[in-house]
């Protein structure tokens, strides 16, 4: 963590929120090695996050932009994303350090925890709407967007509930719109508008279904509401994840019926989906209305689904979002563009900024841009000043047939097309036991690692390989070398185009040796690709071995890596 003080007084030029940041949180300001959407000429590039922030949604607060994201069965959970001009974001805090019901999420959910949430700002807190699709809608809130937020609050419970969104009207009622979850409901392609008591914290009636989608829009999700010059504006995307278009529907009655339009699809570009996101404005400057800015994902498989910005604005009270080139009032993805004005001179008004990839473990906390598999024990880790992460082993459940059900791996998620993540280790393993593990992983519904493993004859370096690890398939292990215990050892993957994944192991640090075949990255459920770290072991004990993680760094792959 370097300059933390120089980050946050730059920040308390702006918000009061955000002025108290460095009070409850650690954001840093460390660039990305990999990945910048800032080209630092004025344009930004697309995917502004290339990374796993799904259904992003964001509000603005004075001259700050707040984002969030779906993080399923991932915790620390909801991560809280700031920024000054949409394109440089940085993450500064999750609003979930445990997911509800604790102990439900004591074990990997795959798929199952945060759907898509909503994120506003009213009488001077935040609110964050999420979804479970198995227990119901929470809310959770903050004065603080760093934190502290909140014990969620069940304001609906049931299954099926997905993608909720509140609006408070002119007249002070609260409404919020959700969508339904078929695998779950039963059924899906609606959307149904119910009405929330004064303080938003529970639902008052069964609501009414506003639109349904199972002719013109199947499978539309993710709605966000919003009130302009008297209508009444859902944003949803429908036709699917990967192959949908961005639909909006309009009226001047809350319950409809609504006017429907498609004001974005995939067009000519490479960008497919474009998936659920969120509207938000500019401040007016100089007498001068802001803009209207749209963000969006895109499903890119293994990667994720990644961030994009989009430019929006309004032709006879529709939004157009993206490139409209032929004036029919639906757009297309840009893969560049200016970015958003954010300061009265016109000129560039942030510096460029992205979420931490790289650790060097030196302070008494982990970077943010790591996340427990299931809600965390404080036995899984320390941090110290002396810089090393320290991974106790423990023990995985007795029905983990491997690494998809184990709950303490450490991970974080792809943050690029192509780069290469090293890491430093030392493992010492309890001498009465065996099969105590730690290692270097790429994880998801296949995965992948190189692993340093005890057993009677001291410690070996085993290549990992499982595949279909989502249906409990074993995992297939390569003996590679002996380690000396004790001994410091480097394990670096490189991931080029297409998730293609190479392992390899050092002693020294700069002669890296080759393990296995590429091995193809795969998404999870739901997510992309993750990479990160774990301790573990298959047996019970009164004391665990542990291994050291001098460093984990995220870099772009260099000319001489084989």
């Amino acid at each position: 963590m370097k300059n933390i003080w120089q980050f946050v007084m730059g920040l308390m030029l702006v918000s009061p929120a955000m002025a108290q940041i460095g009070k409850t949180g650690n954001a840093t300001s460390s660039l990305s090695k990999v990945w910048v959407a800032d080209q630092g000429d004025g344009t930004y590039k697309n995917p502004v996050l290339h990374a796993d922030y799904s259904d992003p949604d964001a509000c603005r607060v004075g001259d700050d932009y707040y984002m969030t994201a779906s993080s399923f069965n991932a915790a620390p959970g909801l991560p809280i994303l700031h920024s000054k001009d949409l394109v440089n974001w940085q993450l500064i805090g999750y609003a979930l350090k445990r997911q509800p019901p604790m102990a439900h999420f004591e074990k990997p959910q795959h798929g199952n925890g945060v759907w898509a949430p909503a994120i506003r700002y009213h009488k001077n807190e935040f609110y964050i709407y999420y979804p479970d699709p198995d227990f119901g809608i929470y809310l959770t809130k903050a004065s603080n967007p760093a934190g502290p937020w909140t014990e969620p609050v069940l304001v609906e419970g049931g299954q099926g509930l997905i993608d909720p969104c509140p609006l408070w009207d002119d007249d002070g009622q609260v409404y919020l719109v959700h969508g339904w979850a078929g695998s779950r409901a039963g059924i899906k392609s609606i959307l149904t508008i119910k009405k929330l008591n004064a303080e938003g914290t529970q639902v008052l009636d069964e609501g009414v279904i506003v639109y349904d989608g199972h002719e013109a829009d199947p499978t539309i999700e993710g709605p966000k509401i919003y009130k302009r010059k008297g209508y009444y504006y859902l944003f949803a995307p429908a036709g699917g994840v990967s192959t949908g278009w961005q639909l909006v529907l309009r009226s001047k009655n809350i319950y409809g019926p609504y006017e429907r339009k498609v004001v974005m699809d995939q067009g000519s570009t490479p960008v497919n989906g474009p998936h659920q996101g969120a509207w938000v404005d500019t401040k007016s400057l100089n007498g001068k209305p802001g803009e209207d800015w749209f963000l969006h994902f895109q499903d890119k498989g293994a990667y994720g689904r990644v961030v994009h910005l989009q430019p929006m604005k309004w032709v006879n009270d529709w939004p157009v979002i993206g490139a409209d080139a032929d004036g029919d009032g639906k757009g297309e993805p840009v893969l560049t563009h200016k970015k958003p004005t954010v300061l009265a001179s016109g000129k560039v008004g942030a510096a460029a900024a992205t979420p931490p990839e790289s650790d060097e473990f030196e302070t008494t906390a982990l970077g943010m841009q790591w996340q427990w598999q299931a809600n965390p024990k404080g036995i899984w880790h320390t941090t110290s000043n002396q810089g090393y992460l320290r991974l106790y082993s423990y023990k995985a459940p007795g029905d983990a047939v491997n690494n998809w059900f184990i709950p303490n791996l450490l991970l974080q998620k792809f943050p690029a097309e192509t780069f290469m993540a090293t890491t430093k280790l030392t493992f010492h393993p309890n001498p009465k036991l065996e099969n105590e593990r730690t290692g270097l992983i790429v994880m998801g519904q296949s995965y992948a690692s190189l692993v340093l493993r005890s057993d009677k004859d001291g410690v070996k370096l085993v290549q990992v390989v499982c595949k279909k690890a989502y249906d409990g398939a074993p995992e297939e292990e390569k003996i590679i070398a002996p380690i000396e215990m004790g001994k410091a050892v480097f394990l670096r993957v490189v991931v080029t185009e297409g998730a293609r994944c190479q392992f390899s192991y050092s002693l020294d640090g700069k002669k890296f040796i080759k393990v296995g075949e590429l091995f193809q990255a795969e998404a999870g459920r739901w997510i992309g690709a993750k990479m990160g770290i774990f301790c573990t072991r298959n047996t019970q004990t009164n004391d665990s071995g542990y291994a050291d993680y001098d460093w984990f760094r995220v870099e772009p792959i260099a000319a001489d890596v084989p």
